[in-house]
């Protein structure tokens, strides 16, 4: 089922399969998420938990046992509940299920609140850890967005605009996608830009870390753009569909990383995984901002 939030500025609709982002537009009708094609990319805007991108050879270990889970996680292909729906904001909930114990041996209450401010749209992320023991998880986002957003512009004329004028480390990912170890410096262009090319993603996605907390995508060439902030996630995943001409851009916030390269991950043992400890609740909030 698809609900509907909106306001004086923008109107979201989110489907209950996945709490997934399916259209963010403004009150003129302008689409800025990119709407799926399989030639490119068939979703819109994957909430990704409790792991993020791929598990090497689909599996991970936790206290002696092995357990198999598919990439970004089980969120992606569930139904969610509507827990609270005003008319700018909505709140989808999820606890685990025979099919998500199989998967991830936790009981958890997962949530995702959407809300409206203007033209800013806040994705708030909640996990509560209602279990005896520590919770081992990653957690994020994956939205696409139109490039270009205006008639008359092409793919070329739009930039990434960082909010600091820095060089962040790009993460090594090996060809299969698996986190290598080859950290690097990406220098980016005077100001803090990164020119968009189609053949940036042609080693696949590019994963930053020490990079700055927000990032526009805009064109000096046009006036629509989209801001992404993510004050609370240490990595950001940049991505389209690798060796194609695909018109969109995907922002990703990301808790973690992958699996290393070989490596099958132990849950409680792998870098960069939220840790919650018994009782408690973690919350990370991320913010579309439509210009």
């Amino acid at each position: 089922m698809i609900y509907t939030i909106e306001n004086e500025a923008l109107k979201v609709q989110i489907s209950d399969r996945g709490a997934e982002l399916m259209s963010i537009q403004t009150k003129d009708g302008t689409e800025y998420l990119w709407q799926g094609d399989e030639a490119y990319w068939g979703d819109r805007a994957l909430n990704l938990f409790p792991y993020i991108a791929r598990l090497t050879e689909g599996k991970y270990t936790l206290d002696g046992r092995t357990y198999h889970m598919d990439i970004h996680g089980f969120v992606k292909g569930s139904v969610l509940e509507v827990q609270e729906q005003e008319a700018d904001r909505i709140v989808f909930r999820l606890t685990q299920s025979e099919e998500t114990l199989k998967q991830y041996p936790f009981d958890f209450v997962y949530r995702i609140r959407y809300e409206l401010e203007g033209s800013r749209l806040s994705v708030v992320f909640s996990v509560e850890n209602p279990n005896g023991r520590t919770m081992y998880f990653g957690i994020g986002g994956h939205p696409g967005f139109f490039v270009p957003m205006e008639e008359g512009l092409a793919f070329e004329d739009y930039y990434l605009q960082f909010d600091e004028e820095k060089n962040p480390v790009r993460v090594g990912i090996s060809p299969t996608c698996f986190v290598d170890g080859n950290d690097r410096e990406y220098p980016l262009a005077e100001g803090g830009k990164l020119p968009l090319a189609h053949s940036l993603f042609d080693d696949d996605a590019i994963v930053l870390r020490d990079m700055a907390k927000a990032v526009t995508i805009k064109s000096d060439c046009g006036s629509k753009a989209v801001r992404v902030e993510y004050p609370g996630m240490d990595y950001l995943g940049i991505w389209h569909m690798p060796h194609t001409d695909a018109p969109y851009v995907c922002i990703e916030p990301w808790s973690s990383l992958p699996s290393r390269q070989d490596v099958v991950e132990d849950l409680s043992t792998q870098p960069g995984l939220v840790h919650l400890p018994a009782g408690e609740t973690y919350e990370n909030r991320w913010v579309i901002r439509i210009f």
